[in-house]
């Protein structure tokens, strides 16, 4: 069948796909087979998903010899989703894929963690689970907002190192009232999808935690609207009802977040590969390098050059998309296509 043959609508395939269980992708055409293919995974997801997505993708996995063959369609978080199945996963086939521009979410990974089995997911909390950076809400309240945002700007990119960029950003804080601390708190605007993500990945049996370079009354809050399982962050220490201008204990930074994924995994008896970081600054990059899936969130290109997945055109329902994607491998034509929420 060719690909120009497809209707636009991946829901319309059906009809067309029924007389085959799975399609070999070729460079302008589907071919039924009955041989799945799991040696590596593209996910393709968006809302503007179409069947000319299919023939964007075809020729760049012609050109690197890639055999991939196409699975059920599903409808996941309520965002349309093609899952392909491809021999095996090509680092250069991935940097082609980022490098081409694209109107939907597209990933090539080597695996894919499966919502079936336990699994750990920890993310980062400013610009990931929230749609701000509180240090820098609470600098703008404490009059030294643009001094302090032009550092997490460095840090984040990846300009500065952290813990020494977080401990000149709150010495700038010294003498704020501690008051502001709960006027940030009942703003923080959670990223959309966020609850989304939290109660299916509970609901799949999942631990879900916070690994944060920013501070515990902000992620605490977030632990006890949502029921997160253990939260990670900075403390700002306090005298006199005021911010001291220092951080009390040690900082967690990129490597603290690291090591929370990897005991917290090795507590709740998981396995590695199912892991899933969510970040979206350099500080993250080490936490998502030694998780089995790492995925970055509206990121800073140092991150997303480096994440196995990218999310640019979804918040954190795009998370529940990827960890739901493997269940198309387990789905055949049938009429119906899988759903995820």
């Amino acid at each position: 069948m060719l690909l120009s043959n497809l209707p636009q609508a991946p829901t319309d395939w059906a009809a067309q796909l029924a007389s085959f269980p799975l399609w070999d992708l070729r460079l302008d055409s589907l071919h039924g087979t009955t041989h799945p293919l799991t040696g590596g995974w593209l996910v393709l997801f968006g809302h503007d998903l179409g069947a000319r997505h299919l023939q964007q993708l075809a020729p760049l996995l012609a050109l690197e010899g890639i055999p991939a063959c196409l699975y059920p369609v599903a409808r996941i978080a309520g965002v349309p989703l093609l899952l392909i199945g491809t021999d095996s996963f090509s680092t250069v086939l991935a940097d082609i894929i980022r490098s081409e521009t694209w109107t939907i979410d597209i990933c090539h990974l080597a695996a894919l963690p499966s919502l079936t089995e336990p699994g750990l997911l920890v993310m980062d909390m400013d610009s990931t689970a929230i749609q701000m950076e509180c240090i820098d809400e609470i600098a703008r309240l404490a009059g030294v907002g643009e001094q302090v945002a032009a550092v997490t700007a460095a840090a984040m990119q990846g300009k500065l190192e952290f813990a020494d960029s977080l401990r000149s950003r709150v010495a700038l804080l010294a003498g704020a009232p501690v008051s502001i601390l709960d006027d940030v708190a009942v703003n923080m605007p959670w990223m959309p999808g966020l609850k989304l993500m939290v109660d299916t990945l509970k609901q799949a049996g999942w631990t879900l935690a916070i690994a944060s370079g920013g501070f515990t009354r902000f992620a605490g809050e977030l632990q006890g609207a949502l029921g997160l399982d253990a939260i990670f962050a900075n403390e700002l220490a306090v005298a006199d009802g005021k911010l001291t201008g220092q951080v009390a204990g040690a900082i967690v930074d990129a490597q603290a977040k690291a090591r929370v994924l990897s005991q917290l995994a090795a507590e709740c008896g998981i396995a590695p590969s199912q892991t899933v970081a969510v970040g979206d600054g350099a500080n993250d990059l080490k936490m998502m390098a030694v998780a089995g899936l790492g995925i970055a969130i509206h990121a800073k290109p140092l991150v997303r050059a480096q994440a196995s997945a990218c999310l640019d055109h979804h918040d954190l329902e795009g998370v529940i998309c990827l960890l739901g994607a493997r269940a198309c491998a387990d789905t055949r034509w049938s009429g119906s296509t899988p759903r995820l929420s």
